[in-house]
């Protein structure tokens, strides 16, 4: 009989292990690779969630690329107009990638009511400009849409709706200052026909939106002039070699920053979660891996004598090692398989009905935990862990070769 047979059938065919000693340790390994692949399944779908969501918000208000004059000042006011008379708008054909530009601008305004006030910034907008980022976050009425007569209709945030009690339909009174301070300024009145919760608290508590013709008449500008340029991009990843390529295709009176920049202590923030992804996938593997290893050395302990036997019959050290291994192969792929089964059936539930919340969503600016599912990464983080696993276990089976056929016979 082919020894190589014999050994399959004895190692992988039978049954008798779940009597064994081994038994209880065999399961542990198992329970160890399933949870492992469940911890790092929903550390990466969460981790890559929040730095997505957390990117759409800022790309939200400001785009990818700033496009503004060098002398623009870093405050919430546009200060000097810049002309929409370029090569570039309305389509930025000169670089690949770019799916939109629009033009805004913004005016620091205080609103008033008869109870209170609050100090905002009125982020004008155009025709051109792009809602789809806002559809998500809408809570109440509908997004103002501008055309070419002035329109007086706004969208707040559900921040400022609930400090200054409005409701979609309301309106209200914002005083904005002229240059020349001692002269009194500009009043508007406005309409709210959308309220907006993005979660972004931060952004949520400094913008209200409306029409940018209510800038460029306070401020004294032509109908081509505006306070700067918002660029989308199809791909974030390319977010700085593609903010290089459209700063080299503006003119040079121009300057170009990116949100990253803009925003610069949050990315810097958001970075921080691949380290922890990392972290977390590295500490699982060692864990699932000497789980196994403990495994596999009960094994090849309680089959000493098979081993003597079966090298006093002419069996390689190799090919008693790689029925091992397939063995302990066997195990991961059964960890993997209830790991994959428990932790995308999970994610999929958190993903579509959104249960668990953060206890605190100021702080990750929103309120339900996002969840990023790709196959890829999923594919990839099995293949690597059944790799690493069967590497870490190439070690203990080295035992195999230790074993002396005399010795091992007498052992009990």
């Amino acid at each position: 009989m082919n020894f190589e047979y014999f050994l399959a059938k004895r190692i992988i065919g039978s049954r008798s292990y779940k009597s064994s000693i081994s038994a209880p340790i065999i399961k542990i390994g198992i329970v160890a690779i399933a949870l492992g692949v469940i911890v790092m399944l929903i550390a990466i779908a969460t981790g890559i969630g929040l730095q997505e969501k957390i990117r759409e918000k800022a790309i939200a208000f400001n785009g990818h690329v700033t496009i503004q004059n060098y002398d623009s000042n870093n405050s919430n006011e546009s200060i000097r107009p810049v002309s929409t008379k370029q090569d570039f708008y309305p389509e930025f054909t000169n670089v690949k990638g770019v799916s939109h530009i629009q033009v805004v601008a913004k005016k620091f305004g205080v609103i008033k009511t008869e109870t209170d006030f609050e100090g905002m910034v009125f982020k004008g907008v155009g025709a051109d400009y792009d809602w789809q980022y806002f559809e998500e976050y809408l809570v109440a009425g509908k997004l103002p849409r501008f055309n070419e007569s002035t329109s007086n209709d706004v969208a707040i945030s559900e921040y400022l709706a609930k400090r200054l009690n409005f409701n979609v339909g309301d309106s209200f009174e914002a005083n904005f200052m002229k240059e020349d301070i001692s002269r009194p300024p500009f009043q508007r009145k406005f309409t709210v026909v959308g309220i907006y919760n993005s979660g972004f608290q931060e952004l949520d508590k400094t913008y209200f939106i409306g029409d940018i013709k209510h800038v460029q008449r306070m401020n004294k500008w032509q109908a081509d002039e505006v306070g700067n340029f918002e660029v989308f991009i199809d791909d974030y990843d390319q977010l700085e070699a593609q903010s290089i390529e459209i700063y080299q295709n503006t003119p040079s009176n121009l300057n170009t920053i990116t949100v990253a920049r803009q925003y610069g202590s949050i990315f810097e923030w958001i970075k921080i979660f691949d380290q922890n992804i990392y972290g977390i996938i590295g500490i699982m593997i060692i864990v699932a891996g000497i789980n196994m290893i403990t495994a596999l050395l009960v094994l090849i302990l309680e089959r000493t004598q098979m081993i003597g036997a079966l090298k006093a019959l002419g069996s390689s050290n190799w090919s008693i090692r790689k029925f091992f291994l397939y063995n302990a192969a066997y195990l991961v792929l059964i960890g993997l398989f209830w790991g994959n089964l428990i932790g995308l059936t999970l994610l999929l539930v958190q993903k579509y009905f959104g249960i668990l919340e953060f206890p605190n969503p100021e702080h990750y600016y929103m309120k339900t935990i996002p969840i990023y599912f790709n196959w890829g990464y999923v594919i990839l983080l099995n293949i690597g862990t059944f790799i690493l696993c069967l590497i870490m276990l190439l070690v203990p089976s080295y035992i195999i070769t230790r074993i002396s056929p005399v010795k091992a016979m007498r052992f009990q």
